[in-house]
């Protein structure tokens, strides 16, 4: 049976905006509950890749945060 997964399925994204944009695509198709089964566990699969690349570049910002703050977390100070 061939792959029928397409390379944007495999592609880091550019961005974290990028990242959001897609999974948030993404939900919107799965709860359609009009996928096949096939299309269905691709975009789940990809969801799920796209979901740890945003958990990981969060944690990245976040500890890099920490380390502008010499390790003190201060409120953020929007003006």
């Amino acid at each position: 049976m061939p792959n029928t997964a397409t390379s944007s399925h495999t592609a880091e994204p550019a961005s974290y905006e990028e990242a959001l944009a897609e999974l948030e695509r993404l939900v919107s198709e799965l709860e359609s509950g009009q996928l096949p089964l096939e299309r269905l566990l691709q975009s789940y699969q990809r969801g799920a890749h796209l979901l740890a690349y945003c958990r990981g570049r969060l944690e990245t910002v976040e500890q890099q945060v920490k380390v502008l703050e010499e390790g003190q977390l201060k409120p953020w100070n929007q003006a």
